[in-house]
């Protein structure tokens, strides 16, 4: 799933010369938690609401709130912002965008064109959005995890299956950590199977299980 599908775009930017105090206004007035720093119009950083946070005075500060709100003026968002800028592109997916986050310990990534022009940001509440997305929770309430052989069409046996008893599948994702060597863990949620009981008979028969629920949502 591309990173274009899920990222706001056009988002709300700042110059690097802009005061901590302006910024945190900023933020509170529309409500955001990031915004990308500018240099005359060309992307330089992106700061958080925690940057702004960290780099505020102490409550136990002694200054009177006139000396706070001058200095609070004074501080400006470049020299806040990490040194280290890490962006991505819009036709990239939402997993790589995860990845890099997790990676850096990072909340939001600003999106750039080919020529390295700002043109939106996403942040780990997009990426949240998309995982709920794609994983169907809100299609079918029937989710099951099976330990199947990583060989050519393990998959399509249980998919088959399923089906066999009139169920619908509603996504599929696989993954490897945890699972046997040789083996992958399958997560599949399903509609409208006709008897329950059968399937899950019929799959411990065949298969390792690791789980077989009903979740719904509200």
């Amino acid at each position: 799933m591309p990173v274009k599908n899920w990222m706001s775009n056009n988002p709300l930017s700042i110059d690097e010369d802009t005061s901590l105090m302006k910024a945190s206004k900023l933020m509170k007035e529309n409500k955001i938690q990031h915004l990308p720093v500018l240099r005359k119009g060309s992307l330089i950083g992106i700061i958080s609401d925690r940057d702004l946070k960290e780099a505020q005075p102490s409550k136990a500060t002694s200054l009177d709130i006139h000396e706070l709100y001058y200095l609070l003026e004074k501080v400006l968002v470049k020299n806040l912002m990490p040194p280290n800028l890490y962006n991505i592109k819009p036709e990239d997916t939402i997993e790589k965008a995860a990845a890099i986050m997790q990676k850096h310990n990072i909340s939001a990534l600003p999106v750039v064109n080919q020529a390295g022009g700002l043109v939106g940001i996403i942040t780990k509440g997009d990426i949240f959005r998309a995982f709920v997305s794609i994983s169907g929770i809100y299609q079918g309430d029937l989710a099951m995890c099976l330990e199947l052989e990583d060989t050519p069409g393990s998959i399509k046996e249980v998919t088959d299956m399923i089906r066999g008893y009139g169920g619908r599948i509603v996504s599929i994702l696989t993954g490897y950590e945890g699972a046997s060597e040789g083996f992958r863990q399958v997560f599949i949620r399903a509609k409208d199977v006709e008897f329950e009981k059968g399937l899950l008979k019929d799959l411990e028969r065949k298969y390792h299980v690791l789980y077989y629920m009903h979740e719904k949502m509200d």
